[in-house]
């Protein structure tokens, strides 16, 4: 693991130095085959969005047809479970908002 030396990868409070960061992993049900590019990117466009409102940076965002990665820098005010819990329940509101798609390949498997 790389050591963190750059000053600017520092959150900086009045009486706080922290560099907290989370590796979440969202898997699909049953690990089905959901998302392609479109869906990815849109994700993304959504966790970094839900991000901004807990005053968090959405450092990377990657995935694959069943899972998708995100690295979260966040301030220490922040409740990490608050954190998770809006990034699941608004991104999953509005993919299947905008990709009703995604509706079918989950329940029927395809």
């Amino acid at each position: 693991m790389q050591a963190m030396t750059n000053d600017e990868d520092y959150r900086r409070g009045r009486t706080c130095v922290t560099a907290l960061h989370v590796h979440l992993v969202f898997v699909t049900k049953y690990r089905r085959s959901v998302f392609n590019a479109a869906h990815i990117e849109h994700l993304s466009r959504t966790f970094r969005q839900v991000c901004a409102d807990f005053d968090a940076v959405l450092v990377a965002c990657d995935g694959e047809d069943d899972h998708v990665h995100l690295l979260v820098e966040y301030p220490p005010t922040v409740q990490l479970s608050k954190l998770i819990n809006s990034l699941k329940g608004v991104s999953s509101r509005l993919i299947r908002r905008d990709h009703p798609d995604i509706k079918q390949r989950v329940w029927k498997g395809q």
